[in-house]
C-alpha cells in the first residue's frame, strides 16, 4: 500500500518512523524538522494534501483530527476514489479512520496499525460497530467492482434494520433479481485481443464492448486485456485498458504457441506473428492456470477478440 504519513512534532515523528518501518510509508514533516531523509511539507498543509491525495492509497496524520480534516476537505471526491485517511494522536493511543473506511480500506488499516502499536482503533461506521458485514468492504476484499454504489447505502441501512437485502455477485449481465439489487462485479474475465496497426481507438472500444455485450458479460468484470508482445505499444489496446482501468498484458509468440489447449489456429496468423492464434491464447495465458475459454475467436473489421474466465476456488473468497 502506497502510504504518506504527515507528522508535526518530534514525538509524532518518532511514532511515524515506527509505523513506517512496519508499513513502508513515506514520512513528511514541517521544514524545520526535515532531516535524516524526511521530506518537507511546504505550507499550506492543504496544498501538500492536494498534491498527494489522489496519488497514494492511504494518508496518515499524526496529530489532531481537525488538522487532518481541514487539509483534506478541498480534495474529497467520493468513496469510490478517495484514499484511506487515518488520524493518530502523537502518543499512539488512538487510531481513527476518518475517510474511506470500507472501499478505501481505512478501517482495516486502522485495525492493523492499532494492533501493531498496541493502541485502540476507533471505528465509527455503523455496520462495523453492530458486527454487520459491509458489502462494499467485502467487495474490495474479494476483488469486485461495485457497479451501482448508490445501492450500498440502501443495503447497509436495510441490514442495520434487520431486513433482507439483494446483492448479486456475477460477471453476467442478467435481469435484476431483487427490487433493489447491489451489483458486485468480480474481476474474473480477460479480454484477448488483436488488431491491425493503427486501428482507430474509438472503433476498437465500440467493437470490444459489443463483443462483451454479445457474450452477456459486464466490462467491469475485466481483470485484464491481453495480446501478443508486438502489440505492446498499440494505441487502441493501450487506450482501452487505460480507460477501463485494467492492466494490459502481452506475451511473446513463443510463449503463446507453447500454451497447451484447443485453439482456433490459422497458418496465416502464424506466418505473421509466430503463433497460430493471438486473442484466444493471450486471453487464456493472462487468465492463468485452470482458465476457461468462454468465447472463441471473433473477427470484426481487422480486430479479433476472445474471452477467458479466471478459475476461482473457495479459498479465493473471503468472508
Amino acid at each position: 500500500m502506497n502510504t504518506a504519513i504527515a507528522a508535526f512534532t518530534r514525538n509524532g515523528i518518532t511514532l511515524a518512523r515506527k509505523i513506517s518501518g512496519r508499513f513502508d510509508a513515506k514520512i513528511f514533516v514541517p521544514s524545520r524538522l526535515a532531516d535524516d531523509g524526511l521530506e518537507a511539507i511546504d505550507p499550506p498543509l492543504s496544498e501538500w494534501a492536494g498534491k498527494y491525495f489522489h496519488c497514494v492509497d492511504a494518508m496518515i496524520f499524526i496529530g489532531a483530527c481537525g488538522i487532518a480534516l481541514r487539509a483534506i476537505a478541498p480534495h474529497i471526491m467520493s468513496k469510490l476514489h478517495d484514499p484511506a485517511v487515518i488520524v493518530i494522536d502523537e502518543a499512539g493511543r488512538y487510531v481513527i479512520p476518518v475517510l474511506s473506511g470500507h472501499i478505501g480500506g481505512a478501517n482495516s488499516l486502522a485495525r492493523d496499525i492499532a494492533g501493531f502499536l498496541g493502541a485502540q482503533a476507533v471505528i465509527t461506521t455503523a455496520t462495523d460497530i453492530n458486527n454487520i458485514p459491509a458489502a462494499d468492504e467485502w467487495a474490495v476484499r474479494n476483488d469486485c467492482v461495485i457497479e451501482n454504489p448508490e445501492a450500498v447505502k440502501h443495503v447497509s441501512s436495510s441490514l442495520l434494520e434487520g431486513h433482507s437485502v439483494g446483492v448479486a455477485v456475477t460477471d453476467m449481465n442478467i435481469p435484476a433479481p431483487f427490487p433493489v439489487t447491489l451489483w458486485l462485479r468480480p474481476k474474473v474475465l480477460v479480454l484477448g485481443a488483436g488488431c491491425r496497426k493503427g486501428t482507430d481507438t474509438a472503433e476498437f472500444e465500440r467493437s470490444a464492448l459489443a463483443f462483451l455485450d454479445g457474450a452477456g458479460v459486464s466490462v467491469l468484470s475485466l481483470k485484464a486485456v491481453a495480446s501478443i508482445d508486438i502489440k505492446a505499444h498499440e494505441p487502441a489496446l493501450l487506450d482501452f485498458a487505460e480507460k477501463h482501468n485494467i492492466p494490459f498484458m502481452t506475451f511473446p509468440a513463443s510463449q503463446l504457441q507453447a500454451l497447451e489447449g484447443r485453439f482456433t489456429g490459422s497458418d496465416t496468423v502464424r506466418s505473421i506473428t509466430g503463433t497460430d492464434n493471438v486473442c484466444e491464447r493471450s486471453a487464456v495465458m493472462a487468465a492463468g492456470r485452470g482458465a476457461v475459454l468462454l468465447r472463441n475467436k471473433y473477427i470484426c473489421g481487422g480486430m479479433t477478440f476472445a474471452l477467458a474466465r479466471v478459475r476461482r476456488t473457495e479459498n479465493d473468497i473471503t468472508a
